[in-house]
C-alpha cells in the first residue's frame, strides 16, 4: 500500500498509482497540471508576514551543472512569462517543515540534528525529469518519489521525538524541484502550452548525498537561506 494518500490539500491530490515508476510519475504530474484553470500568485501565502523565518529540512543542488543548465534553458524558453526565476544557487527540494524561528528554540533544532544523524536512511540518486507545474509555480517533475518519502517520514518523525510544530505528514509529500514562481493571477492554459514545448528536454541525474536543516528567509521574490547543520547521508561519501 502507498504511504501517501488523496489529499486536496496537496499538489497533486492524488499521488502516482508507482511511487518507482518514472513514466506513471511523470504522467500523474502532467495530468494534474494540465487540469489547472487559474494559476495564483505563489507570494501570496498565509504565515510569511514580512520578516518571517522558519526551519526546514531541505534538499540543495547549488553545484549540479547539468541541472543548472537545464534550469536556466527552461527559464529562458519561458521568460515571456514573467514569472520569478529561482536562481541558480537556490534550485531546492523542500522536505519537511520543522517551525517557525519564533516557535521553535535554537537548542531544539541542534537536538533534531543531533537525533536526526542517527534515523537517515543511505544516499541515493534522483533524475529531474519532464517539466510540469502546479497552481503557483513551474518545475521539474522527479523519480523515483520512493527514497524521497523515506527520508521525510524519517524526518518527520525525528521532528516528533524532539516536538517540533512540524509541517505537512508524509502521507500529503509530493516531491518536486521548482525553478520559476508564479507572482499573479492569471489564466493557465497559455502557462500549460509553454511549458508543453520544454517537455522533450533530457532528465538530469541528481545524486543525494545529505540533507540540510535550514533557517529560510525571503528575499523580496525568491528564497534564501543559511544552513544550520548538514547531514551526510549514510553509504555515501559527504559532499565537500
Amino acid at each position: 500500500m502507498s504511504p501517501l494518500i488523496e489529499d486536496s490539500r496537496a499538489f497533486p491530490a492524488a499521488p502516482p498509482p508507482d511511487l518507482d515508476d518514472p513514466r506513471k510519475i511523470i504522467s500523474n504530474d502532467w495530468d494534474a497540471f494540465r487540469a489547472v484553470e487559474r494559476m495564483t500568485d505563489h507570494w501570496d501565502r498565509p504565515g510569511w508576514p514580512p520578516g518571517h523565518r522558519a526551519y526546514y529540512w531541505m534538499l540543495a543542488f547549488p553545484e549540479e551543472p547539468e541541472l543548472i543548465a537545464q534550469a536556466r534553458s527552461c527559464q529562458q524558453a519561458l521568460a515571456d512569462l514573467d514569472m520569478d526565476e529561482v536562481p541558480h544557487d537556490g534550485l531546492h527540494i523542500t522536505m519537511n517543515k520543522i517551525g517557525s524561528c519564533a516557535d521553535v528554540e535554537p537548542g531544539t533544532v541542534d537536538a533534531l540534528a543531533q537525533l536526526a544523524v542517527g534515523t537517515l536512511g543511505g544516499g541515493f540518486e534522483i533524475r529531474a525529469e519532464p517539466m510540469a507545474g502546479s497552481t503557483g509555480a513551474i518545475r521539474f517533475s522527479v523519480t523515483p518519489w520512493t527514497p524521497l518519502v523515506e527520508l521525510h517520514a524519517a524526518l518527520h518523525r525525528a521532528g516528533q521525538r524532539v516536538g517540533v510544530p512540524g509541517g505537512k505528514p508524509s502521507s500529503r509529500f509530493r516531491p518536486h524541484l521548482g525553478i520559476l514562481y508564479n507572482n499573479r493571477a492569471r489564466t493557465a492554459s497559455p502557462v500549460i502550452d509553454a511549458v508543453a514545448l520544454l517537455r522533450n528536454r533530457p532528465s538530469v541525474t541528481l545524486p543525494i548525498e545529505r540533507v540540510h536543516l535550514v533557517e529560510l528567509r525571503r528575499e523580496v521574490r525568491t528564497y534564501r537561506w543559511h544552513v544550520l547543520h548538514s547531514l551526510a547521508l549514510p553509504g555515501r561519501s559527504p559532499a565537500l
